[in-house]
């Protein structure tokens, strides 16, 4: 779906979503990505936190043209480390595991998004290598500063985006 504001230019519409449970130290990395960005994005672009189940992740994106989404994923070398992966034309990586307590997670999602032919034209997801998923822990301090990064580069995600 798009807008069009004068006769020049036409806006696509962008939804950045912030995954995880801001109580669980690592996890928390969308909840933390989504509360730096406030203020910073146009005010027509909406930006959750959501954790649970990822299948209403579906309806939330439903006509979207770009989707942003940030979540935490199990270490596979280095804490703190950010793999940016733009789905323009290839699935998540299989050897990166997202973190999800639940049978369906953002991968699954985006999967039967695609196969149902209900995902945006344009996905970037956001994997933040995490070390510590416990109860009641704050991130830990690499994590902390992938999460401002991440913050920086989605801005900039969504000015493209848009265009």
């Amino acid at each position: 779906m798009t807008r069009s504001i004068g006769q020049d230019v036409t806006l696509r519409k962008v939804l950045v979503i912030g995954i995880g449970n801001p109580d669980r130290g690592d996890d928390a990395v969308g909840a933390v990505v989504v509360q730096a960005l406030s203020g910073r994005l146009p005010a027509d672009v909406p930006v959750l936190l959501r954790r649970g189940d990822m299948l209403g992740l579906i309806e939330e994106w439903a006509g979207v043209d770009g989707l942003v989404c940030v979540d935490a994923a199990a270490p596979l070398g280095r804490p703190g480390r950010i793999h940016r992966i733009d789905l323009h034309a290839r699935a998540l990586p299989r050897d990166l595991p997202l973190t999800s307590s639940h049978v369906l997670g953002l991968a699954e999602a985006i999967e039967l998004a695609r196969t149902l032919d209900l995902a945006p034209q344009q996905i970037i997801v956001y994997a933040v290598e995490s070390a510590s998923f416990d109860s009641g822990m704050p991130l830990t301090p690499a994590v902390a500063a992938a999460a401002r990064a991440v913050a920086d580069q989605i801005v900039v995600d969504v000015g493209r985006l848009r265009a």
